[in-house]
């Protein structure tokens, strides 16, 4: 850690408030700690993403993300594609999109790839995260739902949404990371809670992390101590 400077690892991470039971109080603390820290990217949910924008654009180098079907990917696409527009038109720097998790435990893997293109084409040059909620599959859905993503034209493949109890591992990040071509990057969230899950991470090939404001927190102060 000691050849990694404070401001490398805040550009990793992606602070987040995107649990349903999230206030306005939730979003001034993420706000404040983004402003502190410059972390790469910030998210709410949809409803607090006009707040959001509002409190921090154009305050720091901290980016405006949006979050898409989330919880469950189960939208239709329809309404994907509208959730990104308006938040794209909001604002947004970035799109978090889960996918359809359902169509691919059931194999229409041409319905799961042409839901992620349809907003994949909506956000063009904007990044495109992928979520899979890798807890919920096996290893061979996550390997499907990668390539899939991918050739559909994510720009990240995304762990998870940080609503399923069971972490992130790193036992995840490899079997992403093996079926996808180098230039797709990884980012993990679900269970992220302190530095060096962080790492092992890291060293497993993510390049990007969702994680909580008390967590993100907690993270940059480990850091800080170590650099003492």
């Amino acid at each position: 850690m000691n050849h990694i400077s404070m401001e490398a690892l805040s550009k990793w991470i992606d602070i987040s408030c995107v649990k349903s039971t999230d206030t306005t109080k939730d979003v001034d603390q993420m706000i404040t700690a983004a402003k502190s820290y410059g972390f790469i990217c910030a998210f709410a949910l949809p409803s607090m993403t006009p707040y959001l924008i509002q409190n921090l654009k154009g305050t720091c180098g901290t980016l405006i993300g949006g979050t898409v079907g989330f919880p469950s990917g189960c939208d239709t696409t329809d309404s994907k594609v509208f959730q990104a527009r308006e938040l794209l038109a909001m604002g947004c720097q970035e799109i978090d999109m889960v996918i359809n998790i359902g169509q691919l435990k059931s194999n229409q893997l041409d319905l799961v790839f042409q839901d992620i293109k349809a907003v994949a084409d909506i956000c063009g040059t904007i990044p495109l995260k992928t979520i899979l909620e890798v807890t919920l599959l096996t290893n061979e859905e996550i390997i499907k739902a990668s390539k899939l993503a991918e050739s559909a034209g994510a720009s990240y493949i995304k762990t998870g949404t940080g609503w399923c109890k069971d972490p992130t591992m790193p036992e995840h990040i490899h079997i992403i990371r093996s079926s996808i071509h180098p230039n797709t990057k990884i980012k993990a969230a679900g269970g992220i809670r302190d530095l060096n899950t962080l790492l092992e991470m890291k060293q497993a090939g993510c390049d990007r992390f969702g994680i909580s404001t008390a967590s993100a927190l907690t993270i940059m102060n480990e850091a800080a101590a170590l650099k003492n």
